[in-house]
């Protein structure tokens, strides 16, 4: 359905909200202090650990400095797109996921999937995180215990550093053959991890990550029981942080034997790599998550500026920084790496990893070697602290405060009158809830369960969701109507471009990729182990209960309106709720005001037409009304 099409219907339905009768005042929404909370928060929410130890072995795997071709050009044509148009829409409407579908009352499903999805992605975000605060207690000693075999998880395969592994067989006294072990991979697997066979013996509960796993919960609390007035304070400085760390480590990384060799490694370009599609994909989806779009959290931030932020600057620079975040990191992980690889004797292919076995194996392992290795180990894992939390104030993507937020600020604005007064008590029972669903995570087998939840619930649903969001935008509700909305907000249209991007080439970009991820989603597994039967089908039921919503929420929606067909309910449920709109009383005349300048046709729902001067004059009657009460 084209925006034309629907246009009589958008106005005539703002127009009928303005003439009833006034309701009980509820307490004011939160908002950021200065424009700079929204920037940084945006930053924090979009820079997360995959910046740290997924985007530089994807460039050592799809051809080095190559791999910046493919990434760019689905920044320009997929990360540019859907983050201004998820940054309008949230600060136009100032409402959270769920709640700003009142845009096209049929599709409510999809802001309930992008909350699902956050807070499925907030319960093992945060296990990762306890993990992290472990290691930065741990690195508080004058000698780091993944240094060296003289502790009690060490075994008879444990050796001092990489060196003795490169052959990976060693002869006992016995001529039989064990596999060598560094000790920092025994520290992760024996000790921190305590891990079992399979996900068959989910063995028993790990206190230490017990205790972390509190702490984490307790910090998200404390960070955002009080809203987004805390919450900017506080990236003030979680932000900028871990940017600071990341300069000096990659200046001690510069200083280290062979960081020219592992950095030569990371950017020079393969560029026969071009030719494979496995590389195009993989960059395609590392852009869709290290941006941040579909998980809620883009739409949550932007909901908390003013009507008048200007959302096209903001849109345009949040994406860049991310993206030269994942560039930047990728040399302070190479240098470092390629350290690594001077002091064993061999190269960097053999020492790369990626996900957990980079930040809590190889650089750990890498730090241990550093003189006063103590003070890197305790920046490097604050550093990874603050980026954790940094992205759970929404990824998954992206991460632990701005996912949070999404959820919490969902329920608020879906029950403004029964939450709004109560969020500190809200937030205290979502992050007691989310802990416990955690706490499987933290068992001996923990492991494997969390590989289930990052394997399928952050994949092909988050795709189907976002392609969504874009075609109702772009087709139902109309390009046309949304560039109103944006120059209403900014002052003035943004460039044409932005139309086709979101009419033709984003969507066609998203399916795309969507369907890259389908096919090349095998079978779950954890350093080489198959997982059984029922453990791969919950993955799938995970991976999908981000959907149901979508089409649930369409039935229900049309059983619940009224209309003699079905195609009746279903046009009108496509027409933006009586409710949709700026928030603040004065954007709202103006919003009102704005349509009757416009090549639209104001009318009641039955067709006739409306007079704009009698609306305008009924919405202030209504303001003066709502105030005296």
């Amino acid at each position: 359905m084209s925006s034309n099409s629907s246009s009589k219907d958008d106005d005539s339905v703002i127009m009928e909200k303005m003439e009833q009768a006034p309701v009980p005042k509820t307490k004011a929404r939160d908002g950021w202090q200065g424009r700079m909370d929204f920037i940084l928060t945006c930053i924090g929410y979009a820079v997360g650990l995959g910046n740290i130890w997924r985007f530089p072995y994807l460039c050592y795997k799809s051809g080095g400095g190559a791999f910046f071709i493919p990434y760019i050009i689905f920044l320009l044509l997929c990360g540019f797109p859907l983050f201004f148009m998820e940054v309008a829409f949230g600060q136009f409407s100032s409402l959270s996921p769920v709640t700003i579908w009142r845009i096209c009352p049929l599709f409510k499903g999809v802001g309930m999937g992008m909350v699902i999805v956050s807070a499925i992605v907030c319960i093992y975000y945060n296990v990762i995180v306890a993990w992290t605060i472990y290691y930065l207690f741990m690195s508080f000693r004058s000698v780091l215990p993944w240094s060296h075999c003289h502790n009690s998880w060490n075994d008879e395969r444990c050796v001092d550093g990489l060196e003795g592994t490169l052959n990976k067989t060693i002869s006992n006294f016995t001529s039989s053959n064990l596999t060598k072990v560094t000790a920092s991979e025994q520290f992760w697997e024996n000790h921190v991890l305590d891990l079992t066979d399979g996900i068959e013996d989910s063995g028993s509960l790990r206190w230490q990550l017990f205790i972390c796993l509190s702490l984490a919960w307790l910090c998200v609390f404390l960070c955002l029981f009080k809203g987004v007035k805390v919450l900017g304070k506080v990236m003030h400085f979680a932000a900028p942080f871990p940017y600071l760390v990341l300069l000096v480590l990659l200046i001690r990384g510069l200083t280290l034997p062979g960081a020219v060799e592992g950095i030569k490694f990371y950017i020079i370009p393969r560029w026969e790599k071009l030719a494979d599609y496995q590389v195009w994909g993989d960059a395609a989806l590392q852009i869709f998550y290290s941006v941040g779009m579909a998980w809620g959290g883009i739409i949550t931030m932007a909901s908390y500026n003013n009507f008048h932020n200007n959302a096209y600057r903001d849109a345009m620079l949040v994406p860049i920084i991310n993206c030269g975040t994942s560039i930047f990191a990728g040399f302070v992980i190479f240098s470092v790496l390629g350290f690594m690889a001077h002091t064993a004797g061999t190269t960097v292919d053999e020492v790369v990893k990626q996900g957990p076995g980079l930040t809590f194996v190889a650089y750990p392992e890498a730090v241990a070697k550093l003189p006063i290795s103590p003070l890197w180990a305790v920046l490097f894992f604050l550093m990874l602290y603050t980026i954790g939390l940094d992205s759970q104030t929404g990824e998954a993507v992206s991460s632990m405060f701005g996912m949070f937020e999404t959820c919490i600020s969902s329920f608020i604005d879906e029950y403004p009158r029964l939450l709004r007064s109560k969020r500190v008590l809200l937030a205290a029972v979502g992050c007691f809830v989310e802990f416990l669903l955690g706490l499987p995570c933290i068992t001996q087998g923990g492991i494997y369960v969390l590989q289930i939840m990052d394997w399928y619930c952050a994949s092909f649903s988050l795709m189907m969701i976002s392609l969504i969001e874009c075609l109702v935008i772009a087709w139902i509700y109309g390009t046309e109507r949304f560039y109103k909305d944006i120059e209403l907000m900014i002052g003035y249209k943004p460039h044409a471009i932005w139309h086709y991007m979101w009419r033709y080439v984003t969507p066609s970009v998203i399916f795309g990729i969507w369907l890259f991820s389908i096919i090349t989603l095998g079978p779950v597994t954890y350093d080489g182990k198959s997982y059984p039967t029922w453990a791969i089908v919950f993955g799938w039921i995970l991976g999908m209960v981000s959907l149901v919503p979508i089409p649930l929420m369409m039935i229900i929606q049309i059983i619940n309106t009224e209309g003699d067909t079905i195609v009746e309910r279903v046009k009108k449920l496509t027409v933006p709720a009586k409710s949709w709109g700026p928030s603040m009383e004065d954007d709202r005349e103006d919003y009102i005001k704005s349509l009757s300048h416009n090549t639209y046709t104001l009318s009641n729902m039955d067709g006739s037409p409306i007079d704009c001067e009698e609306a305008l004059l009924t919405h202030k009657q209504k303001i003066d009304m709502n105030n005296s009460s």
